[in-house]
């Protein structure tokens, strides 16, 4: 009954996680004293905080983002101080623009930062839409000539200094490692496929019955295929994304991705392929890897910093999801033998997973809001 316990408020918190995180894209250019930069913030999320949709129609048309032209730019400004040498410099808004990003249409607001003298440290004080969403990330890349450097700001480290003569190819990897855990643990559409796989793994299907696997060896080995594929899978379609050699459409990806959440769940009460869920796990793991991507291919790296943004991001990632297998297996296996392992963890389980995924991919497939968390 214990690992009741940790998976069920799990699956009962997940409907509010059904789309893509809150992101912005910051892009700054050092040139000498001043700053220039594009900011791509989402219709959905300037939505939100200042409100656009003016008649309530559910839909944002250029003219309402137009009418608050100003209100953003205020809105968006003063969530956003760059400071060089211990003084802030000054902001000025050059264009507004629109543009559409693999999960929607977002406001671009062009701007110049003019500073006291050249540049030689960059201070970058990010808080925007945290007091609203303490999940929203700020994607940055910084140039400066021809040198890259890149960053995510979120509620927890708002504030970001850089030293414009040395970039730190450390504390790049180390930071995108790190939101590569977070992306697993709080994308809970992939919690859950995986999940769904590992709960037959301490049990055998012996003429049509479940019965408990004797030894930890073989449940370790059944669970290395299944993640093993998982990882091989993912990792491929991440990196063919994210290096922009194939890109399938947003809604697409979610949308398969619910599914294959549904399918999983599905599996376990029909079991028809228990002994190859590896290939489960590859198949489906080949339509996660594009929904892994869509952080790295939005943020539009150039190559030298894509590729260590990558490898580093998809490194978090696997440590994510191994953290979960180590703090599930034990737990399944000790249970294993117990009458409601198979009865409540992997029916009842299986089918909270299958009920919360149908809301997933009705959500995603017809662009519904079912619930309004």
């Amino acid at each position: 009954m214990r690992i009741l316990l940790v998976i069920l408020p799990l699956l009962f918190s997940l409907p509010a996680w059904a789309h893509k995180p809150s992101d912005s894209y910051l892009l700054l250019s050092i040139q000498n004293d001043r700053v220039e930069g594009q900011w791509d913030i989402a219709l959905r999320d300037l939505d939100n905080a200042i409100g656009l949709d003016s008649d309530g129609s559910g839909a944002i048309t250029w003219g309402e983002v137009r009418y608050k032209h100003d209100e953003i730019v205020s809105y968006a400004l003063s969530h956003l101080d760059l400071s060089a040498g211990g003084q802030s410099c000054t902001t000025q808004t050059l264009e507004q623009l629109v543009d559409h990003h693999t999960d929607g249409t977002y406001s671009v607001l062009r701007f110049r930062s003019d500073c006291e003298g050249p540049i030689e440290q960059l201070r970058v004080d990010y808080r925007l839409l945290f007091d609203i969403d303490a999940q929203h990330k700020g994607l940055l890349r910084l140039t400066r000539g021809g040198q890259t450097s890149t960053a995510i700001f979120s509620r927890e480290s708002p504030v970001q200094e850089f030293s414009i003569a040395e970039r730190s190819r450390w504390a790049e990897s180390r930071q995108f490692i790190h939101e590569g855990i977070w992306h697993i643990w709080l994308g809970f559409d992939h919690v859950l496929f995986l999940l769904a796989l590992l709960l037959p793994a301490v049990l055998i299907r012996v003429e049509g019955r479940w019965q408990a696997v004797g030894e930890f060896s073989s449940v370790c080995w059944n669970v290395v295929s299944i993640v093993t594929a998982f990882t091989l899978a993912h990792s491929l379609t991440l990196s063919l994304a994210a290096l922009d050699i194939v890109r399938l459409p947003s809604r697409l990806v979610e949308s398969t991705i619910a599914a294959s959440v549904v399918l999983a769940g599905l599996g376990n009460l029909y079991p028809m392929m228990i002994s190859r869920r590896w290939m489960i796990a590859f198949g489906f793991g080949l339509i996660h890897g594009f929904g892994f991507a869509a952080v790295l291919t939005d943020l539009g790296l150039p190559h030298n910093s894509l590729l260590l943004s990558l490898v580093s991001f998809n490194v978090g990632v696997e440590l994510g999801q191994l953290s979960i297998v180590a703090a599930f297996l034990p737990l399944a296996y000790l249970i294993r033998r117990s009458w409601s392992y198979p009865r409540l963890v992997l029916t009842g389980g299986s089918l909270a997973v299958i009920a919360i995924a149908l809301v997933w991919f009705t959500e995603r497939a017809f662009d519904l809001q079912l619930f309004p968390l």
